[in-house]
């Protein structure tokens, strides 16, 4: 094809020896087309160049394809692999996936839903875990919404995740099993659910282990470095000092292990320390993190399933959808120091 002159539907349906339709078939609806016909569509669209443009199609249709996503911070590192499995389950279905990044602003997150009132986008998917404040000014009615990552603070939509209890729960679990009694929890909250979650998950490995109140530390944080390396500087000024960290996620515990390696101590072998999310940071660390896995691209596909769901009919099959996660050990959790343990 010439590079100045974009490939065309008509330009794949010839080459792959098929009806446009077909080509439009395999593109949107690819389990009604034979895997033959799906693999000579594949092939043309790759050597054509072809793309759908699915702004396009919705200007000229009188309705919008895309999908509004709203993110407080595109550079987390959880955030990238979930859009991947919300954009091609989008693609499969033939939808367009628009981003707003609110960089924590609220003002930001309210003037991306002006997107629905002038028709640009049909749903909206939430990493934010709150509505925006005052969308009810700014749209006459919420459109079709899904949360993923955080559950929705304040909205009561339906929400893709995963399982925070269970999760926490093996976590304290394995600390358990290695022998620490005496665990601090970094990251407790009042407002954000997943971290709630994981407290709970905290608290019930405890109790079913008989682990007596005045052995568990909490301390509050917001999942950043900042609040992981904060957390030791507290836990050293009160004299108070688990054997073992959990915490609220991988940021946390990065953050955990720098101030203790800066106080000049070795994990594992003075304190123990886990994550949640499992970020790409986890591994390179030293020592590499014991965290929890959340399946990313799994979570984005299921949100994005369940948007289009309510999209096509407005009754979700199901409100909320928590995916299993993985104990991945590593190299960041041991037994306690017998030290510690006369503590």
């Amino acid at each position: 094809m010439s590079n100045s002159t974009p490939a065309t539907i008509e330009d794949v349906a010839r080459i792959a020896e098929v009806s446009i339709a077909t080509v439009s078939r395999a593109i949107h609806t690819p389990e009604k087309v034979a895997n033959s016909t799906r693999l000579k569509v594949n092939q043309a669209i790759a050597v054509t160049g072809y793309t759908t443009n699915a702004m396009a199609r919705s200007l000229r249709l009188g309705r919008s394809n895309m999908i509004l996503v709203v993110a407080p911070d595109i550079g987390d590192p959880n955030f990238s692999n979930i859009l991947v499995g919300l954009e091609n389950e989008a693609r499969a279905h033939g939808y367009g996936v628009l981003i707003g990044h609110t960089q924590n602003d609220a003002q930001r997150g309210l003037e991306y839903l002006k997107f629905f009132n002038s028709n640009q986008a049909a749903g909206l998917i939430l990493f934010t875990g709150i509505l925006p404040f005052g969308h009810q000014t700014m749209t006459a009615r919420l459109p079709p919404s899904v949360g993923v990552f955080e559950p929705v603070f304040n909205g009561g939509i339906p929400y893709v995740g995963v399982d925070d209890t269970e999760g926490a729960r093996k976590a304290v679990d394995l600390l358990l099993a290695e022998g620490h009694r005496k665990i601090a929890f970094i990251g407790d909250s009042r407002t954000r659910l997943a971290f709630i979650r994981r407290r709970m998950g905290y608290d019930a490995g405890l109790d079913a282990a008989g682990i007596p109140p005045d052995l568990r530390i909490v301390l509050e944080g917001d999942g950043t470095i900042e609040s992981g390396r904060h957390a030791v500087e507290q836990l050293f000024m009160r004299d108070t000092l688990p054997t073992a960290f959990m915490c609220v996620n991988d940021q946390t515990a990065i953050g955990v292990m720098i101030g203790l390696g800066a106080r000049g101590y070795d994990i594992p072998r003075d304190f123990s320390v886990t994550g949640f999310d499992d970020v790409p940071q986890a591994v390179f660390i030293s020592p590499p993190l014991t965290t929890i896995r959340q399946p990313r691209t799994a979570i984005g596909k299921q949100a994005m399933a369940l948007l289009l769901e309510l999209l096509s009919d407005g009754r979700p099959a199901e409100t909320e959808i928590l995916l299993r996660p993985d104990l991945v050990v590593r190299n960041s959790v041991s037994a306690p120091s017998r030290n510690w343990s006369k503590r």
